[in-house]
């Protein structure tokens, strides 16, 4: 049996960058004392939604990048986080990097959270591709927050070959909100028929408002059942995945 430990780390993203970073530094440290190989970290790690964040954008070069990436070094571990970084129009990219040993990648969301009272692509420019990369033989596709009400980017992602989807989110609170988070991501995990280990901003008051997490971090296997779920504090969520589960299922119902 193939296993492979993975994290996810809750966090509240606050206006502080440098606060933020030494957040997601320690659940990096965390997750790779508890032997995971992975460890997934919230959209906006870099800094909340509840500010501008354009002043706080930064290239995958600076030193919030650089940082994470010598604590992935340092722990001997693969990190996925959210930052933002300079777009070419004077916009920014909300970006995943994903940094380890052995893997470097970056992903920027390409469906851009226009709903609500929130339109994200004022201030957001969109990315044009979905990423998957190999990770400890282990292939792994990216994707942020509103990707996930979008069928077609998991199975895409499932057409490639991924065998564990890392998704990242800050996602509002209010009617039906919880309940659409779970729908959903047990949704696209079906749809990719690959585990699913999802990393939300943890709940705090102001999420009723504007997209600023609800907590739920989980992990859902290839059939869509949910195996761990956070609460809405921060915390760390560890579990061990069974890879092989992703051949099996792929195997029984073959809808990619």
């Amino acid at each position: 049996m193939r296993r492979w430990r993975v994290a996810a780390g809750q966090l509240a993203s606050t206006d502080d960058v440098q606060h933020n970073l030494e957040q997601a530094c320690r659940l990096v440290a965390e997750a790779a004392e508890a032997g995971a190989r992975l460890v997934v970290l919230p959209e906006a790690t870099m800094v909340t939604f509840a500010v501008p964040v354009g002043p706080h954008a930064e290239p995958l070069d600076g030193p919030f990048a650089e940082a994470l990436r010598e604590a992935a070094r340092r722990h001997e571990i693969t990190v996925v986080a959210g930052m933002f970084e300079p777009a070419d129009d004077g916009r920014v990219h909300n970006t995943l990097l994903l940094t380890g040993p052995h893997a470097e990648a970056t992903y920027r969301k390409v469906h851009l959270f226009d709903a609500y009272t929130t339109t994200e692509s004022e201030t957001v420019a969109p990315g044009s591709d979905y990423v998957s990369v190999e990770v400890d033989g282990v292939r792994v596709g990216l994707a942020t927050c509103f990707d996930v009400r979008f069928p077609d980017q998991f199975t895409e992602l499932g057409r490639a070959g991924v065998e564990v989807v890392a998704l990242t989110a800050s996602w509002g609170d209010g009617p039906g909100k919880a309940q659409q988070w779970d729908l959903l991501t047990a949704a696209r995990a079906h749809d990719s028929q690959a585990w699913l280990v999802a990393a939300g901003q943890a709940w705090r008051p102001d999420s009723i408002r504007k997209p600023l997490g609800i907590g739920r971090s989980a992990v859902v296997d290839p059939t869509g059942a949910v195996r761990a779920r956070l609460g809405g504090a921060p915390d760390l969520l560890v579990a061990d995945l069974d890879l092989d589960l992703v051949e099996r299922t792929r195997a029984q119902v073959p809808i990619l």
